[in-house]
């Protein structure tokens, strides 16, 4: 058919027009544009279709089955529709349009022809009309399938999105349960680990306990050790000193002490070297212990021998010289001892007779005298020169040797009456130690020369010396040392007395006199322990020597320290013999000042409120100063040679 043949001049005539220029795009939806705003322009023809109509002219096939075929073949879509039975049959409005031109008659061929094209013309606007009609409709019907496939397709993707939110959702709670399960796994795990732990700690904990007492353990036994050890040294070194050669043996040259003297140092210097191990930080051990206790052992042997052979020595000389004289003066001397016996006898009677004679007519005026003549001279000690010192100690040996003494223009003796030197003895020893409690207390540097004549008179009168202790412990218990507690039934007044405070009246002296006089007492006996009277000539040991010093210190490093007390005592007395019992003792000084500081002062501190440290401060600074320089520099007030020379 010819339309047929024409079908794609005519496509090609749509798709020249500016409907078949359309442009779609993607993005329209996006972007917020209209789809059909390219569809709203009005619609032309091309110039092929004036010769598409040319060519139909001739037949007049303006049929409505003609433009459908047309418009199938044009668009797959419209076919559809015209196959459905949607056809656009050609209505008479549209024929009869009011634009169609009036009637012409025609009269001639060439009329004839006018009307042709003038009806043609008609016709051709009425199907570019229809068309323009069409055209609209199948755009209005692609849009409605077009805005309907987008509905669907947004119901699709929002179909999409609730089934990936649900699917996102059903993840997140199953990640939310396995985590939940991996916590409470973890959780339960944790417990079980605790309930190890726990154990563990449990267990550790009782180990500690079981380590510290048995730590506390050795250490109680180790500071027994130390104390024994102490002990031991303390009394090695006393039976050392015993073993040194006395005046009244240089005589027998059959007697030889080096043996003896030289396997003692031995045995010294053996204890010493086991007593460095227990100052290091560290307790002796059980089996230095054990060489000890076998060194002292073997001195007491060494003495016991040595005494031995001393007796011996002496039996065989007092038996010698008894059979050499026996011959030759035994009848001489049984005639002067009964010329002499009855000598002394008379005499002893009248002395007797006018000593008892004086004592009934004078005991308390006797008295006063006597103690005046013994107390005087002490007053009269100071640190001047040796002249006067010496003139006292003359005066105090002569009383106590039952010489004639002139006192304040009066001439008395202790002979004159039978309690006489016991007296003096009494009022001696209490005036020495007053002086320490007082003038000491005042002016340290009167220890010294006091301390002299005391060690002095002591060693020619050994009564004298235990009166000084007597009267000494009394007054100041920490000489001893000794820390009095309070006895059941004991008044606080008592108590007070027995510490060593002074009670008047009920009432109590005050701490800085306390200490004060304490202090005194301490220096003074501090003093007497290291000095000698130069002008005895005696080469014997000191009656109350640096051993007890040595032991005096051991013993109060063994005692809980008291507040305020034991620093004061402790400071004065390094102070006035710390320079002797280091030249004396040396290494091992210094290991017992390393104790001090390391273990006994913290103990002191923690028993000393704020208000007492001021003698606390003064013994640190002075163990400290001491340990540093390895020094403990000579009391400022000792006496030396010149002194006595002078």
């Amino acid at each position: 058919m010819p339309s047929e043949n024409l079908r794609w001049e005519t496509l090609e005539a749509l798709k020249s027009s500016p409907k078949g220029k359309l442009k779609y795009s993607p993005d329209w939806l996006e972007k917020g544009e209209d789809i059909l705003a390219g569809c709203m322009e009005v619609s032309s023809l091309s110039p092929l279709s004036g010769q598409i109509l040319k060519r139909l002219s001739p037949h007049l096939r303006l049929k409505t089955c003609s433009l459908t075929s047309c418009v199938r073949d044009t668009s797959p879509g419209l076919s559809e529709d015209v196959a459905a039975g949607a056809s656009f049959p050609v209505s008479p409005r549209q024929i009869s349009s009011p634009t169609s031109p009036p009637p012409i008659s025609i009269h001639s061929e060439e009329d004839e022809q006018k009307v042709t094209s003038s009806f043609l013309n008609h016709k051709i606007h009425d199907l570019v009309f229809l068309r323009q009609e069409q055209q609209e409709r199948l755009v209005a019907t692609v849009s409605i399938c077009e805005s309907e496939q987008l509905k669907r397709y947004e119901e699709l993707m929002e179909l999409k999105q609730r089934q990936e939110y649900q699917s996102m959702r059903d993840m997140m709670e199953k990640e939310t349960q396995e985590s939940l399960g991996r916590q409470e796994k973890l959780r339960e795990e944790h417990r079980h680990r605790m309930k190890i732990l726990n154990l563990r700690l449990r267990e550790a904990e009782q180990q500690r306990l079981r380590e510290a007492e048995l730590e506390r353990q050795r250490q109680v036994e180790g500071r027994e050790r130390h104390r024994a050890i102490n002990a031991i040294q303390e009394e090695v070194l006393q039976l050392n000193q015993l073993l040194q050669p006395r005046p009244s043996t240089h005589t027998d040259p059959a007697l030889d002490h080096t043996p003896y003297i030289t396997r003692g140092n031995q045995l010294c210097s053996q204890v010493s070297e086991v007593v460095p191990a227990s100052a290091d930080g560290k307790f002796p051990s059980v089996e230095d212990l054990t060489v000890a206790e076998r060194a002292l052992q073997e001195m007491r042997s060494l003495v016991r021998n040595l005494q031995d052979e001393v007796a011996q020595a002496a039996e065989r000389k007092r038996k010698e010289q008894e059979e050499e004289e026996e011959e030759k003066k035994r009848h001489e001397e049984l005639k002067a001892q009964q010329e002499e016996q009855k000598k002394n006898a008379a005499q002893s009677a009248k002395e007797k007779a006018k000593k008892q004679g004086e004592g009934v007519r004078r005991p308390s005026k006797l008295k006063m005298e006597l103690q005046k003549a013994a107390t005087t001279p002490v007053s009269q000690i100071a640190n001047i020169s040796g002249a006067p010192l010496k003139e006292a100690f003359d005066k105090i040996d002569k009383l106590l040797s039952s010489r004639p003494v002139t006192s304040a223009g009066k001439t008395v003796s202790t002979s004159q009456h039978p309690q006489g030197l016991e007296f003096v003895s009494y009022k001696l020893a209490e005036k020495f130690v007053k002086q320490g409690e007082e003038e000491v207390a005042s002016n340290h540097s009167a220890a010294f020369p006091i301390a002299a004549v005391a060690s002095g008179i002591w060693e020619l009168h050994p009564t004298i010396g235990e009166l000084i202790l007597a009267h000494l412990h009394k007054k100041c218990p920490y000489a001893v040392p000794h820390y009095p507690p309070m006895e059941s039934g004991t008044s606080v007044e008592d108590y007070q007395k027995v510490l060593g405070y002074r009670v008047d009246d009920s009432k109590v002296e005050g701490q800085d006199s306390f200490l004060k006089r304490m202090s005194g007492m301490i220096r003074l006996y501090a003093a007497i322990i290291q000095m000698r009277w130069p002008y005895t000539g005696k080469q014997g040991p000191h009656p109350h020597g640096l051993n007890h010093g040595w032991r005096w210190l051991a013993q109060i490093l063994n005692m809980e320290p008291l507040a305020d007390i034991t620093a004061t005592v402790l400071f004065d007395f390094l102070e006035v013999c710390g320079n002797a019992l280091m030249r004396q003792y040396r290494g091992q000084f210094w290991k017992l000042i390393l104790l001090i500081i390391e273990e006994y002062f913290p103990r002191i501190e923690a028993v000393t409120s704020t208000g007492q440290m001021g003698s606390v401060t003064r013994l640190k600074q002075f163990l400290e100063t001491s340990l540093r320089t390895k020094q403990i520099p000579a009391p400022r007030s000792e006496l030396g040679s010149a002194f006595f020379k002078s």
